[in-house]
């Protein structure tokens, strides 16, 4: 018995040494990606010249009229409420129509079934800035250019891929027999879709919910080409303005005071939604 517990020790110690090169490579990762947000957090508190003289140090006072200068005279309360309509909108939409077509592809067999699903899989790898200039002239001709029903729909196009592929194989993990109950005791097919399956499939909505809105919120590409209008910039846009225009003045303080707005609503996403989207992940991977 001696022996045994000896050896599962060892084992133990030699399983912690091989996995000691990976979990150096992420501590490593872990930094070099927090250490840049957590220093643009500290120097919005920070005045101008302590940015520019005291990079590293603390600041020596917190200056929260930077925080309120960003939001009011460089417009980031606009770019930011323009953002939350047109990413709020468009990952409602795109959560409705991916989950559908997702579970219609899973579910139902039906000619043409593979080359739909493969349609918005290929979708996925198709460049978007190849697709620009058509995409332009097709939005100005609709009559939608900066606008908002036109931001929103663009948005939708561009994350549904995405959203079928991810939910396509969660939902063909779902069981088949809690639907054919349903459908025994006279439920419809879309009954059986919002009642039954769709809240099974909570997970796997929250998980792609999270990663739509860290891309569309993150978008810059899109906007910069189909959003002319100064008054409905969305954030990417306003922050790219202000940190032109704040440059020119040297309001560094209320540069990085953007750039935190900016980041808090994906950092808040994420901390309160990191289970979730592991639970996702992992419930879709396997059947």
């Amino acid at each position: 018995m001696t022996d045994r517990k000896a050896q599962r020790g060892h084992g133990r110690q030699a399983a912690s040494y091989r996995a000691f090169p990976a979990h150096l490579a992420m501590l490593t990762w872990a930094v070099v990606t927090t250490l840049p947000l957590l220093w643009a957090v500290i120097s919005s508190f920070k005045t101008d010249n302590e940015i520019l003289n005291e990079p590293w140090a603390l600041p020596a006072s917190p200056q929260l009229d930077n925080w309120s200068r960003a939001w009011t005279q460089a417009s980031i309360g606009r770019y930011f409420l323009n953002s939350v309509i047109v990413v709020g909108c468009a990952l409602l939409l795109t959560m409705l129509l991916g989950s559908l077509v997702a579970y219609a592809l899973a579910r139902y067999e039906f000619r043409g079934n593979r080359l739909i699903y493969y349609t918005f899989v290929a979708a996925m790898f198709f460049p978007v800035f190849l697709a620009l200039v058509p995409l332009f002239f097709v939005v100005a001709q609709l009559g939608l250019l900066g606008t908002y029903p036109g931001l929103i729909l663009v948005y939708t196009a561009y994350a549904v891929p995405f959203t079928v592929f991810f939910l396509h194989a969660f939902f063909r993990t779902l069981p088949v027999e809690v639907a054919e109950a349903a459908f025994i005791d006279g439920c419809s097919h879309s009954a059986v879709f919002f009642r039954v399956m769709l809240p099974m499939a909570r997970p796997g909505l929250v998980a792609v919910g999270i990663f739509n809105f860290l891309g569309l919120w993150n978008q810059y590409l899109l906007p910069l080409v189909l959003n002319p209008d100064p008054d409905r910039y969305v954030l990417a846009q306003g922050l790219a303005a202000l940190s032109v225009s704040q440059g020119y003045r040297s309001d560094w303080s209320g540069l990085f005071a953007g750039l935190t707005i900016a980041m808090l609503p994906v950092l808040i996403a994420y901390v309160a939604f990191q289970r979730h989207i592991r639970a996702g992940m992992t419930a879709g991977a396997v059947k």
